[in-house]
């Protein structure tokens, strides 16, 4: 802890007099008690208790200004958005900038305070004034840990001025106490390199003595969404052209929109529009960092969090189009990429919701991510390592070995739930799923198709039956495989967040190796997909494959990369738990284009009957063609911007 000298003259002064005027013999004189008192020490202050303002006449903002912990000291924002938007997307001679020119360029990226909305994303810093300074006082401000990830701005005159070596405060202005901004130029990317503390120091200079004071400061984390945060926006992406799955996937966004709207949701969807990437989740993570602004209200800045895979051509959009006033965008740039491309996608990404468990407190959630357990293959180790050095969200890495595409989102979610807890698993449900056509096939209807999807022209639909299918080569095994990956996966989870299987939410499932169908001579035929793997560019029309068409993507990789799914897993059945929360108590799902028994989808019906239970409304969208087929779902081809107003400090429910 820090040591301010204080010097109380007046006292002393009226110690003295009242001795004397007792006659009381003093041995020794009293002469430099009478001698002008030394000049007050500083003393400046910082919102270490986070309540929007910083007290500087009682003592709220005192105690732990010199350190920080997650429930107190003084935050500062890392200043990545585009308030007045002068970043430049393209070159003077009219060409895209690099990845890395892009990235570089943000407000914090000059030294100036670009109007009131960047103002508003400084940190504020004041010195108690100092009343009885001698006019001969100087102040002098220096960051003495942090400095090359800080700046700070002295505000004179209604002006910020950005405070450097050669910057002097009068004694006029140490009087009336001085107003400081303070700005991160980055978030945390390595803890070993940068821990995110700021410290700094003013210094005042009378009559050739030198007294200081320090605060510190910390950049705000960068945390990403939970599913107790409300959903505010929908993102997802808008392919051009006139070809078969253009049309397909713009009735998809103008279905989504009105699921969107009857959810509540006001505001409308962020499109994608330029690169045809139409896995809007796998592209980008959205994030904060956030601190309490005057008022006591939450000063929030949006953080899109690139992924680590720079040769996606659809990132850029973010910096290109989204980016601006509060919204900002961090990009990882990583040479040790893991040779499964797609670990790196943001669908493998997602965040169990705030918790307190085993000595270990989340009060911001967690983060879990997949990786090949079987191969040792991780997600990048630059991203990993930024997510970890935040300090709040710790990566938990599950087994995605089992997946053709890897990622997490394709069989846990987290649902919000009426009790001490606040939320649920949802988990994907294979032995369900066998039940449900087990449970058909018992009963006599093992000769209705599996899949009650319409064709399209060029495009049949699949012929297989519940029996054929239970009959198909691995599809059992594939299966049970899932069911026991799944419930390891499922272990991990309860033994680190305490859930009980009581929050445990099971939603029926199926998942195949290859996603097998019949040709119209009864055999057996693989479906190819349009894979999620890789690639950004898709093909506009149908391309003949065999004896099917389908949807085609470019890329030698793309090829690469979906052979070696195919002795993998995705889904058979549109997975479920691959869906978008839209509000606290509605749920989108895909379609599930089941058998259809008794005039009803007995998969639609049974998923239906376990989210009610679990307190959802669910409504169902198509997106057979669009991105089932892809190997992925509604959840892989949209992205939510969600509410982070509330304080992620707080202490989680247990």
């Amino acid at each position: 802890m820090r040591s301010r000298t204080r010097i109380h003259p007046a006292p002393v002064r009226r110690a003295v007099l009242a001795v004397a005027a007792a006659g009381s013999v003093l041995a020794t004189p009293l002469t430099p008690a009478f001698a002008a008192p030394p000049a007050p020490a500083p003393d400046l202050r910082a919102d270490v208790n986070r309540d929007g303002r910083v007290d500087v006449e009682g003592t709220t903002d005192t105690a732990g200004e010199d350190t920080w912990t997650v429930g107190r000291g003084a935050v500062a924002l890392p200043n990545l958005d585009d308030d007045t938007k002068r970043c430049p997307v393209t070159g003077p001679d009219g060409r895209p900038l690099s990845d890395a020119r892009l990235a570089a360029c943000k407000d914090a990226s000059d030294t100036k305070v670009n109007g009131t909305a960047d103002a508003a994303d400084l940190a504020r810093v004041r010195s108690v004034p100092m009343s009885g300074l001698p006019a001969d006082a100087k102040g002098s401000v220096k960051v003495t840990a942090g400095a090359k990830h800080t700046h700070v701005f002295v505000k004179r005159s209604g002006k910020w001025a950005l405070v450097t070596s050669a910057t002097r405060l009068t004694a006029a202005q140490l009087r009336s106490g001085v107003e400081f901004g303070v700005e991160a130029t980055d978030v945390i990317r390595d803890r070993a390199t940068w821990d995110g503390r700021t410290v700094i120091r003013l210094s005042v200079t009378s009559g050739g003595r030198t007294t200081s004071d320090s605060v510190t400061l910390r950049v705000a984390p960068l945390l990403t969404h939970h599913h107790l945060q409300n959903t505010q926006q929908v993102m997802v992406t808008k392919v051009r052209g006139a070809g078969e799955y253009g049309r397909l996937q713009r009735k998809f966004v103008s279905d989504l929109a009105k699921e969107v709207e009857a959810a509540g949701i006001t505001k409308p969807l962020v499109t994608f529009e330029k690169y045809g990437d139409p896995w809007a989740q796998d592209f980008v993570e959205p994030a904060y960092v956030s601190m309490t602004g005057p008022g006591g209200k939450r000063h929030v800045m949006r953080v899109l969090l690139r992924s680590a895979q720079l040769d996606r051509e659809a990132g850029r959009e973010l910096f290109e189009k989204v980016r601006g006033r509060d919204v900002g965008v961090v990009q990882v740039a990583d040479r040790a990429q893991p040779d499964d491309w797609s670990l790196n996608s943001m669908g493998n990404l997602e965040t169990v919701p705030p918790y307190a468990h085993g000595g270990r407190s989340f009060p911001a959630g967690r983060i879990i991510m997949g990786w090949r357990k079987d191969s040792g293959e991780k997600p990048s180790p630059a991203m990993r390592t930024l997510l970890k050095s935040q300090g709040l969200q710790d990566p938990l890495l599950l087994d995605t070995s089992w997946l053709g595409v890897g990622h997490v989102d394709e069989f846990v979610q987290f649902l919000p739930a009426d009790t001490p807890r606040g939320w649920r698993i949802g988990i994907a449900d294979p032995q369900a799923g066998l039940r449900l056509l087990r449970d058909a096939q018992r009963d006599g209807h093992g000769t209705t198709r599996m899949f009650s999807v319409p064709g399209l022209a060029g495009a049949p639909a699949p012929k297989e039956t519940i029996d054929q299918a239970l009959a198909s080569r691995h599809f059992v095994a594939d299966n049970t495989m899932a069911a026991e990956r799944i419930a390891a996966n499922l272990e991990i989870l309860k033994r680190e967040t305490g859930v009980s299987d009581a929050e445990i939410v099971r939603v029926p499932a199926l998942y195949t190796r290859e996603a097998e169908t019949r040709a119209a001579d009864g055999t057996e035929v693989p479906l190819p997909r349009l894979t999620r793997l890789g690639g950004s560019s898709l093909a506009d029309t149908f391309q003949d494959h065999g004896q099917q068409k389908w949807l085609a993507e470019d890329g030698d990789r793309a090829t690469a990369k979906a052979a070696r799914a195919a002795v993998m897993t995705s889904a058979y059945v549109p997975g479920a738990v691959n869906g978008v929360l839209l509000g606290r108590d509605r749920y989108l799902a895909p379609r599930q284009w089941g058998p259809v028994i008794g005039g009803k989808d007995i998969f639609t019906e049974a998923v239906g009957t376990v989210y009610r239970q679990a307190g959802l409304k669910v409504s169902y969208i198509d997106d057979w063609y669009t991105y089932h087929l892809g190997m992925g779902e509604v959840h892989c081809g949209t992205n939510t911007l969600r509410d982070a107003s509330a304080s992620w400090w707080a202490a989680p429910r247990g």
